[in-house]
Order: structure tokens, then C-alpha cells, then sequence
């Protein structure tokens, strides 16, 4: 096919999940679709990496059974999910003190623990008053959204062992600092993913299951299904709107079609010149949904020598560079491979110092949780997403005060012939690959009712 001469009915910009996702329903309804992709992959954030032999993800890779996009759509290709490994005890390192638990609930002095319970059921409650489309029109939303997460645990936390807990949820949940994000965008991020519980969880929650080969299967198929219309290495320069079609500018080439479907995180889709310049809440949404920062560190031993001490391989601490730490260890336990993150301030940090600086402190970190066994260890992978040039960071864009009452309108609202996509614009599971697919979805639904 001659992609330059032609005139498509949709160009969607960005390969991941939800430009795949796009492409493929718009393509089943008969139009004529180009995916317009910057990389010389599919599969944005959900990468594919090796470690002693075996593949692992480099970016997304968990699914929990609330997650029904994702699992039907793993389903319809093929790929078979299987449990994260939780026998056994699960760690917590609070201000340097280690400690073991049985459940994920972390052992914390008793008025800390009963605190956290009492705001869980808070934020069940004042989630609830979020109108799942417009959270931002919230009966309480202004004031929610004037205060940082880190103004509101001053204000509303007492206790220090809470505090301490609920930052670290928060570098876990948005890989940024509690200062930096608005607590109405901590809110919605609960409510869609159904509650801290859900979100944070492993049995019944979003780190429930994994995927079979790796979850980097699953975009990587969905190509398959597009047959040729996706063309690699060519970033999206400029956008120009025309009264009938748009006018789409790479590196390489120019483009025409009737509408485009951008999917690409804020921060990038704002790199972007748009020759009609978008609408002010739009072009200022984009410039202030700034993507976390973090680093996805995977390390190999010769066996889960954690197993043998009845220890899960979960581990969380507050104070750690290594800040989360989950078995990655294949079933047949053949090596033993431990899977976490470097987020928030600690990555930023630790991306100026190099890879073998992240080594030695990961290494180290693992010596604290683990023991001296966790000193040896066969290979260290990493991925920095700070620097991904077509990422800018992850898991997910976040919102700093006074940006979603100010600007959240925007955020799937239509300019002219341009519609938006990507996880971050899903009204569940946004952050995750299955608000991407919904996103998808929700994208080629507005496109075809605009076309008739």
C-alpha cells in the first residue's frame, strides 16, 4: 500500500496498548487505519527484556481479575496468566526496623495501624462522592485538588508510622513524591482502581496474576493483527487541522486523514506543534501531567534461597532506594529472580549515577531485606524510563494541585479532528495497560460516531 499517497480515514499516533487497541477496532468497523509510531517497537510502556535466559518485562506486567479489558483481551490471543508467587512471609523495613508479616498488611505500632484503617475508610467514602466521567466536578474537588498529598497527611495524618506509610504508597501508586501530586488526583486514582487495598494487593489485587512469557505478548500480537499499517521510527512533528482532514508530519514524511487518534503520554503529545493551535485547557493539561520517575530493576540468583527461609520475596520499605520488591522467579525455580523499582526522588537520583551505581545500591538494598545470600548475584537488569526518550518516565502521568479542577476537562474532550487516547485518559485502571485498552476502545467508539 502507498501510505504517502493516500488518504486514511484515521491516523493513530503511538503503537502501545491503547493505539493498538484503537487501530484494531476501527480496522474490524472497515476504516482505513496508520498507526504512526516513534520507536522501532510496538508496545510503548510494555517492553520485553532477558535475564540469565529468561524473558521478563521491562515495563507493565501484572493483572489483577478486576481487570476484565485486559484479561479478555490476553484471552482472545492466547496468552495464559499465572499467580505471583506469595507463600511464605513479606517484609517491611520502616525507618531501618525490619519486619515479617504473613499478610500484606504491614506490621505497624497499634494507633499507626488503626490510623491507616480509619483514612482506608475515608478515602472509600470520599471517592464515592467522584462522578466516574468528571472528577473534577466533585461536590469537594476544589478543596481536594488545592492540597498536595503530602499537605494532607500534615494536616489529617497524627501519627508517624502512617505517615511514613502513606508517602511510600504514594511513590508506589504514581512513582512520584506526596508533595508533588494533588490529593483529588490520589482520589480518583483510588476510586478507579478500587480502593488501596485493590491497588496495592497481590491476592485479589492489581499484582494478583502475570502473563505467561511475559506481558510484552500481548501488544506484540495484537500487531500481528494489523497487517503492515504500522510504520516505525517516525515520531509525530506536527499536527495540521484542515476543515475536512489533518495533515500529519514526521521526520520522513507527511500524512493525510480524516481524523487522528493521539495516545502517547501528555508530555509527549505536547512536544508536538499543532499548526491550529488546541484549546488553552488542552495545550495546559498537557504541560502539566508530568510522567513519574522510574527504574524497573530485575536481579538473578543460582536459586529463591528466600523460599527456603519461608520468606515470599515481597519486600517494601520507606527508606530504601529499593523501594518494592516482588519474586520474579520462574515456576520451575531453575534461578531465583527478584523484580522491583527505584521511583520518585530515588530514581531521579539514582539515573544521574549509572547503571552500576543502581547495581551496588540495588544489591545493597536486597543485603538489608534479605541477608547476605542477597550479596551474590548472577546479573542485574535494569530500565531506566526517565530516560526513554519516547516515555519520559512512568508507570503513569499525574496530576500536581489545581490541575484537575483547572484543566481536567480536557482530558478526553475532542479538538476538532484530533481524540485522545492512553491509559491516563481511561476512567478505570488509568496508570494500568487495561485503562489503555479502555482507552482503545473508547477512542474508535468517538471516531466512528463522528464519521457516521
Amino acid at each position: 500500500m502507498d501510505h504517502l499517497n493516500s488518504t486514511w480515514d484515521v491516523i493513530v499516533v503511538g503503537a502501545g496498548l491503547a493505539g493498538l487497541k484503537t487501530a484494531i477496532e476501527l480496522s474490524a468497523a472497515g476504516r482505513k487505519v496508520l498507526v504512526l509510531e516513534a520507536r522501532d517497537r510496538v508496545g510503548g510502556r510494555s517492553k520485553p527484556g532477558e535475564i540469565c535466559g529468561q524473558v521478563i518485562d521491562l515495563g507493565g506486567q501484572w493483572v489483577g481479575p478486576g481487570q476484565k479489558s485486559l484479561l479478555k483481551q490476553a484471552e482472545e490471543l492466547g496468552v495464559k496468566t499465572y499467580s505471583q508467587y506469595i507463600r511464605g512471609k513479606a517484609l517491611m523495613r520502616l525507618d531501618g526496623k525490619l519486619t515479617e508479616s504473613r499478610t500484606t498488611i504491614p506490621k505497624l505500632p497499634l494507633f499507626s495501624l488503626l490510623e491507616v484503617g480509619l483514612l482506608e475508610q475515608r478515602w472509600k467514602r470520599e471517592s464515592r462522592t467522584l462522578p466516574t466521567d468528571a472528577p473534577w466536578s466533585a461536590p469537594r474537588a476544589r478543596e481536594w485538588d488545592a492540597q498536595s498529598v503530602e499537605s494532607w497527611i500534615l494536616k489529617n495524618v497524627r501519627t508517624h508510622a502512617a505517615r511514613e506509610l502513606l508517602r511510600a504508597i504514594t511513590r508506589t501508586l504514581f512513582c512520584a513524591e506526596a508533595s508533588q501530586v494533588s490529593y483529588l488526583c490520589l482520589l480518583e486514582f483510588m476510586r478507579q482502581a478500587h480502593g488501596l487495598e485493590v491497588a496495592t494487593g497481590v491476592e485479589g489485587g492489581a499484582q494478583q496474576d502475570k502473563f505467561v512469557g511475559g506481558a510484552w505478548q500481548i501488544p506484540r500480537r495484537m500487531a500481528e493483527r494489523l497487517c503492515g499499517s504500522i510504520i516505525f521510527d517516525s515520531p509525530v512533528q506536527e499536527i495540521e487541522q484542515h476543515e475536512d482532514h489533518v495533515r500529519v508530519t514526521t521526520p520522513e514524511a507527511r500524512y493525510t486523514a480524516r481524523r487522528l487518534v493521539m495516545t502517547v503520554p501528555p508530555a509527549l503529545a505536547a512536544q508536538v506543534h499543532y499548526a491550529r493551535p488546541l484549546s488553552t485547557r488542552r495545550l495546559g493539561l498537557l504541560q502539566r501531567m508530568p510522567m513519574g520517575s522510574v527504574i524497573k530493576i530485575h536481579v538473578a540468583y543460582e536459586s529463591p534461597f528466600w523460599r527456603r527461609r519461608g520468606l515470599s520475596g515481597m519486600a517494601f520499605s520507606n527508606d530504601l532506594h529499593f523501594s518494592a520488591v516482588f519474586d520474579q522467579s520462574p515456576p520451575d525455580e531453575s534461578l531465583g529472580i527478584l523484580v522491583g523499582f527505584m521511583d520518585a526522588a530515588h530514581a531521579v537520583e539514582m539515573s544521574a549515577h549509572g547503571e552500576e551505581a543502581r547495581r551496588t545500591q540495588a544489591v545493597s538494598d536486597l543485603v538489608k531485606y534479605f541477608g547476605a545470600e542477597a550479596a551474590q548475584p548472577l546479573a542485574y537488569v535494569d530500565q531506566d524510563w526517565t530516560q526513554d526518550r519516547w516515555s519520559l518516565g512512568g508507570y503513569v502521568a499525574h496530576m500536581p494541585p489545581g490541575v484537575m479542577t483547572t484543566y481536567g476537562s480536557a482530558l478526553r474532550e475532542p479538538c476538532g479532528r484530533i481524540h485522545w487516547a492512553g491509559s491516563e485518559t481511561a476512567n478505570e485502571w488509568a496508570g494500568y495497560l487495561d485503562g489503555a485498552l479502555q482507552s482503545g476502545i473508547r477512542a474508535s467508539g468517538e471516531v466512528l460516531l463522528a464519521q457516521g
